[in-house]
């Protein structure tokens, strides 16, 4: 099948540089915004562009915890294993990042520990595996504006086994602090009162060629879903995070990664457009220039 051919919402790319194929993730219930969670397929491609599968890469047993909302899983490969960061919720329990774990790119994955890693008390999604210059590994993930409002974004770092949170969470920053970032038309379900709200979606970190740590991160913008990116002044997860004033992409598009072909060009994926059941993932070349990314035309 054809890009175009497949629905699919946070497009994750897992590149294989010794086989030569790209394995994509991302979110493929068909609506992943209500009813009860199918789990995760993945595809495999040679040159992004034909694909085979879906590959069931994550299928949840009746003890799993998450019921709905399965949400934009992640693979990373982590001392020798591969680990899968993804977004669940249930009834009565906070919407989470869960870590699962497989011996094979494609799966199938397992909860690695029967609990999320995510704090338990917040409502959390989008978390993503960085591990720092010491190769220690921190979880980085949305504190989630329906709780919170001004959504943010916060790092933790973990154990080296993932199993669990070594420190406290760290605050990187508030999704209003970025000048681009509108306020959201989308008021907290149910609550008494309703204040301005501002979101934070899909954060994912990059280091350039010259040592500048960046993230990319989605939100709402003057025209829409759009995604912009971020940078660390100290180079360290904990920032100072300094923001650009302008999206990266601007317009109906979002929860994006960069990952390297085997040409040795630098991607950006993400979805778009923001409207279910039209989703499909989106590939540009990009290029490091001036301390950050910008498109390549």
């Amino acid at each position: 099948m054809k890009t175009c051919d497949i629905q699919i919402r946070d497009p994750y790319i897992y590149t294989d540089q010794k086989e030569k194929i790209y394995y994509m993730f991302g979110t493929t219930d068909h609506d992943c915004w209500r009813g009860s969670g199918q789990g995760f397929d993945c595809y495999k491609s040679t040159d992004l562009q034909d694909w085979e599968g879906p590959i069931p890469a994550f299928r949840p047993s009746s003890q799993f915890w998450g019921k709905e909302n399965f949400w934009a899983p992640e693979v990373h490969k982590f001392n020798e294993k591969f680990y899968m960061f993804a977004t669940f919720i249930a009834e009565k329990r906070y919407r989470a990042t869960q870590i699962l774990v497989a011996t094979e790119v494609s799966g199938p994955y397992i909860p690695l520990v029967d609990e999320p890693i995510t704090p338990p008390n917040w409502q959390c999604l989008d978390g993503t595996l960085y591990q720092d210059e010491s190769g220690n590994p921190w979880i980085v993930f949305c504190h989630e504006w329906v709780q919170i409002h001004n959504g943010a974004i916060y790092a933790m770092r973990l154990a080296a086994d993932l199993k669990k949170a070594v420190d406290p969470p760290i605050f990187l920053f508030n999704a209003s602090e970025a000048p681009w970032v509108k306020k959201s038309d989308w008021p907290e379900k149910g609550a008494k009162y309703h204040f301005p709200t501002y979101v934070t979606d899909g954060p994912f970190l990059h280091r350039l060629q010259d040592g500048t740590l960046i993230m990319l991160w989605s939100s709402i913008g003057t025209k829409g879903y759009a995604m912009g990116v971020s940078r660390s002044e100290s180079g360290q997860i904990s920032g100072p995070w300094h923001h650009d004033p302008d999206p990266i992409w601007a317009e109906d598009g979002g929860h994006g990664m960069i990952f390297e072909t085997f040409e040795g060009e630098l991607m950006l994926t993400f979805h778009s457009p923001n409207q279910s059941p039209d989703e499909r993932a989106v590939f540009v070349n990009i290029e490091e220039k001036d301390d950050g990314i910008q498109l390549k035309m």
